[in-house]
C-alpha cells in the first residue's frame, strides 16, 4: 500500500512540474491579408488557434483549423475554402519551431524582440520560416506577436487568373496569443 502511495504521490509531482513547464492558448489570433491596392480586402482572422510553448527550450507549436477564419465577405470565404486553400482536403495549418535563446526568466512586462525560426505548414506543403517576435510577461502568462509574410507558390496555392489582379500572391500573416 506503502508503494501504491508513493507512485501515486511522485507521479502527480512530476506531472505537475511537466505541466508548470508548458503555457498552452486555444484562443491564439491569427490574421492573414493578400489585399490589392484599389480592390476589395482580401482578409480573414481566426481566434480559434492553439499555441503550446514549452518554458524549458522555447520550442513552439501552433494549430489552426483552416475553416475556422472568417472573413467580411461569406463568398469570399467559401471561394477560400473551397478553390484556393481546399479545406476539406486540407483541414488544418501547423507550425512547429524554437524560439532562438529563449528564457523564460528573463521575461519581463516590456516586450523584447525574439526570432521564431520553423516549420510553417499549409496547403499539404511545408516551408521554413524566420518569424520576428514581440514576448512578454502578462502576469504568469507570455504574450507572443508576430508579423511575417509568406507567398501562394510556398504553399501551391493557385490564384485563378480571373481575379490575380484583386488577390496579392504576397500574403501578411501576424498572430496575437497569450498563453497560460
Amino acid at each position: 500500500m506503502k508503494r501504491i502511495v508513493y507512485f501515486l504521490a511522485l507521479f502527480f509531482a512530476v506531472t505537475a512540474v511537466q505541466a508548470q513547464s508548458k503555457k498552452v492558448t486555444k484562443t491564439g489570433e491569427i490574421t492573414f491579408e493578400a489585399s490589392v491596392p484599389a480592390f476589395e480586402e482580401v482578409k480573414a482572422k481566426s481566434r480559434n488557434a492553439t499555441f503550446v510553448l514549452n518554458t524549458e527550450n522555447g520550442e513552439i507549436a501552433s494549430l489552426v483549423l483552416v475553416k475556422s477564419f472568417r472573413f467580411k465577405i461569406a463568398l469570399m470565404e467559401e471561394h477560400f475554402n473551397e478553390n484556393y486553400i481546399e479545406s476539406d482536403r486540407y483541414p488544418k495549418a501547423t507550425f512547429k519551431g524554437k524560439i532562438d535563446n529563449f528564457k523564460v526568466g528573463a521575461l519581463t512586462e516590456t516586450a523584447k524582440d525574439f526570432t521564431i525560426r520553423g516549420k510553417l505548414e499549409v496547403h499539404g506543403k511545408t516551408k521554413e520560416v524566420t518569424v520576428p517576435a514581440k514576448i512578454k510577461k502578462v502576469g504568469d502568462d507570455i504574450a507572443i506577436q508576430a508579423n511575417f509574410n509568406v507567398t501562394s507558390d510556398d504553399f501551391n496555392i493557385e490564384i485563378p487568373s480571373v481575379v490575380s489582379k484583386k488577390v496579392s500572391k504576397t500574403v501578411a500573416v501576424s498572430f496575437d496569443c497569450l498563453l497560460k
